[in-house]
């Protein structure tokens, strides 16, 4: 791997890793997140397609591409709704977690990464190990009926989230489309449930005002970070970059930088012992990943 190829498939490792304390960072609500970051993703899209010269997909490669980006917002309206409930320094891990699971059974299933008895053995123990994994960042050592609720319920809506970003991950591959000509018209379909949710939010809850409040569109900040990572992910990915695998798990390093950075600059307070042990979560999340791509 050379160090240009290294650095580009650490790009998700700032942009995806940024991302959820950036908008947690500027605030709102989640309709106020939601709209600023898919117009933010979109204006990076516009730009890259322009610049590259990349035309937009027709028939259904189109309409997967759209499903995939729609799938992705209501995934992220989700974890925005969880971020308020445990803070994304709790709630990053577990919806990486849930992401890993999604990915790699489909992957071995219909994709049929896993070929051989010793493969699909390791691979579950693998993802049984994400699991163990999350669980540690979550760990509380003073546990209360309130923080319990709120992480089963966070959990929950993390679970049902997993299918749009199961969604978005898995559309374009049925289009049989690369992701660099699928990135505009995914932003397409984040942005068309950006604004629909900022419509429905703003008519029928009086205090939000999406499409005119201006957080709103100090949002499209935290949208640049998203979109930087998911772009740097696209190029490092191909063959004669990282490859899918590794560029994969070279993305997963961000949900490090957004656990952590969850706990230093919002002040998403941890013990010690907790702290310890959410490090030790993390880690065994990476190598649990990296286990996953190379069986």
């Amino acid at each position: 791997m050379n160090v240009v190829a290294l650095l580009i498939g650490l790009g998700p490792l700032l942009g995806w890793g940024l991302f959820p304390t950036v908008a947690s960072k500027i605030g709102g609500k989640p309709s106020h997140q939601i709209l600023g970051a898919t117009i933010g993703t979109f204006i990076f899209a516009v730009i890259f397609a322009v610049t590259q010269g990349l035309a937009i997909p027709h028939g259904s490669a189109l309409v997967l591409s759209l499903i995939s980006g729609i799938g992705w917002a209501v995934a992220q309206i989700i974890t925005f709704k969880s971020f308020s409930l445990i803070g994304s320094s709790r709630a990053m891990p577990i919806t990486t977690a849930f992401q890993l699971l999604g990915a790699s059974l489909w992957g071995a299933f219909y994709l049929g990464n896993w070929s051989g008895a010793n493969s699909k053995l390791i691979g579950i123990i693998a993802l049984l190990v994400i699991i163990v994994g999350a669980y540690m960042t979550v760990w509380s050592e003073n546990k209360t009926s309130e923080k319990t609720g709120y992480l089963k319920k966070a959990v929950l809506l993390l679970a049902v989230g997993e299918i749009g970003y199961w969604t978005y991950s898995a559309a374009p591959q049925a289009a049989g489309l690369d992701g660099m000509h699928a990135f505009l018209p995914q932003s397409i379909g984040m942005l068309i449930v950006g604004i629909v949710y900022g419509i429905i939010q703003g008519l029928s809850r009086g205090d939000e005002k999406p499409l005119t409040d201006v957080v709103s569109y100090k949002q499209i900040i935290a949208g640049f970070f998203f979109a930087f990572g998911a772009l740097t992910y696209l190029i490092s990915a191909q063959p004669d970059m990282n490859g899918l695998a590794t560029g994969f798990v070279l993305s997963q390093t961000s949900v490090v930088l957004a656990t952590l950075t969850g706990i230093w600059v919002l002040g998403q307070k941890k013990t010690k012992k907790e702290m310890t042990i959410t490090i030790i979560g993390l880690v065994i999340i990476v190598i649990a990943a990296a286990v996953t791509e190379f069986i």
